[in-house]
């Protein structure tokens, strides 16, 4: 194991862009064992391709500002699926509202009958039955 550890020594490694490109070779892959969609597998090489290269590059700084330009369209998206996990996971212990003035969602625990609710990011108060 010491000979990889010296063989990786100065290159770039793995990070989320890699994991991305990895994982939809993966779906591209599953995705071409479909009848009729063989074309799809030789595609599925490209993704894997670059996360080999990715991993394996001496060009850290490039690496990184891909990383980077990758995580600004994927963090947001990654935020609002974690948001609506975490919402679901807590629907037995919380109801959640929408502030009638700036949408923002506002959480409140279950059974507590008629609850006067203000809203965290504008003040407004409203009333929900929980």
């Amino acid at each position: 194991m010491n000979w990889f550890r010296n063989f990786m020594m100065g290159r770039y490694g793995s990070d989320k862009l890699n994991i991305a490109l990895l994982i939809s070779s993966i779906i591209l892959t599953l995705i071409a064992k479909l009848p009729k969609l063989g074309i799809i597998a030789y595609i599925s090489y490209i993704p894997l391709i670059l996360c080999i290269f990715r991993m394996f590059s001496r060009d850290i700084n490039r690496r990184i500002q891909e990383n980077n330009k990758f995580l600004k369209y994927y963090n947001p998206i990654e935020r609002w699926i974690k948001g609506k996990f975490n919402m679901i996971k807590g629907l037995k212990t919380y109801k959640y509202f929408k502030c009638p003035n700036c949408k923002q969602t506002v959480r409140v625990p279950r059974g507590k009958g008629r609850v006067n609710i203000i809203c965290p990011k504008c003040s407004t108060k409203f009333t929900q039955n929980t």
